[in-house]
């Protein structure tokens, strides 16, 4: 298989978050950061997370939690995510946000626009940065919305989950790999005992490599934070992505992200072999 993009990568927004200090891990963006180059396409959680550390840093206080708490947190976090990833992104580097929605992947011609979009920045040395636009969405009205296409087409994408955003993404722009970036790292047989890490999942073909996805996602279970899909989530996005050829890679944040890919750091590997 010809591949158009080399790296799709993802993080989550809990790898971006330093837990002890309750800020935005400037050490692990800045490292992350420096790492990127015009042929990777990055989708970065974090926005609300961080949008919501920062009010309560200068109000004093949380929002009163609710819809309208997540959107203002969003909008407020947008501008601080993207800030930083310009401050340490290399200078000779161009860095695009590109904010999506469901409807951008339901739509063949929204999907294409995207597709020409992502294409461009690596000839024109950019470094995409591709978010959910939870500023403008409004929950009510994206299920209705899922709902509605859901009479017309046979597989419906909500993308709330920055997982299944990577996921299409890798999908649409053909890549190599697809990295996602999580707090721990990989998916486990047992969650609680880290020496239970799955480290590879693989198939001779399309169909066996699913069907394996498939026997693992019976072991997991739960997320790394309230509202997060967690990892049987993240096995049943990656599928489109592994039978295509792609490989998925799942792995600590902690690491970068040359670590990773040369295969010097534990991690769960999915693919056809």
């Amino acid at each position: 298989m010809k591949f158009d993009v080399e790296l799709v990568g993802k993080i989550g927004s809990m790898a971006l978050i330093d837990k002890q200090d309750n800020m935005i891990d400037y050490t692990r963006v800045a490292r992350l950061s420096r790492e990127l180059k015009p042929g990777y396409i990055w989708i970065s959680s974090g926005a609300t997370e961080i949008g919501r550390l920062d009010y309560m840093m200068r109000a004093g206080k949380e929002l009163p939690d609710g819809e309208d708490a997540k959107t203002d947190y969003a909008a407020q976090g947008q501008a601080i995510l993207m800030q930083t990833y310009r401050q340490f992104v290399d200078s000779k580097y161009s860095v695009r946000q590109i904010l999506v929605e469901h409807h951008h992947f339901n739509d063949e011609v929204k999907r294409e626009h995207i597709r020409k979009l992502l294409l461009r920045c690596a000839s024109q040395n950019a470094i995409p940065i591709i978010n959910y636009n939870d500023a403008v969405s409004e929950s009510e009205n994206r299920r209705m919305e899922i709902a509605a296409l859901s009479h017309s087409l046979t597989k419906v994408h909500e993308c709330i989950d920055n997982d299944e955003t990577a996921s299409l993404v890798a999908c649409l722009v053909k890549a190599e790999t697809l990295l996602i970036f999580t707090s721990v790292d990989g998916i486990y047989t047992d969650p609680h005992d880290p020496s239970t890490l799955i480290e590879e999942i693989s198939g001779k073909d399309a169909y066996e490599v699913v069907e394996n996805i498939e026997s693992y996602k019976k072991y997991c279970e739960g997320a790394s934070r309230k509202g997060a899909n967690g990892a049987k989530a993240k096995l049943e996005y990656v599928k489109e992505a592994a039978a295509q050829g792609t490989r998925v890679l799942i792995a600590n944040g902690k690491y970068s992200i040359r670590e990773v890919l040369s295969g010097k750091v534990h991690c769960t590997k999915i693919g056809i072999r």
